[in-house]
């Protein structure tokens, strides 16, 4: 596997570890929705603290899911699309790939009823 290629592959198992806590979820939906916010707005809309949503965010970080830019005192926090795109279309071309899959076990198997009558 090229350098590259793993870079990709470990970009992609980040976004997968990152979005499979439901918090973090919420995280990026919320910030989806406000454009941008600070962990304490965050905090403020869900059922965790806000040292909690700050060590999420942070996860989110790493994984390119979100940036963080400091404004003053406060860091505010916004949607990174990019990472989330890449994941996608990875997925998508797994799925197209299990579809190619299965229409030609689909063929065969039919090939094989026709023949067997």
């Amino acid at each position: 596997m090229t350098d590259e290629r793993r870079g990709a592959v470990e970009a992609i198992d980040g976004v997968l570890v990152a979005l499979a806590d439901p918090t973090r979820r919420q995280l990026l939906d919320l910030l989806a929705a406000q454009g941008e916010a600070t962990a304490t707005t965050l905090a403020e809309r869900l059922p965790v603290s806000r040292q909690a949503v700050v060590k999420h965010l942070a996860v989110l970080d790493v994984a390119g899911l979100v940036s963080g830019s400091r404004i003053g005192r406060e860091v505010r926090y916004a949607v990174r699309p990019a990472a989330l795109d890449a994941t996608a279309r990875w997925m998508a071309e797994l799925a197209a790939d299990w579809d190619r899959r299965l229409a030609k076990i689909k063929r065969v198997a039919e090939a094989a009823e026709r023949d067997s009558r």
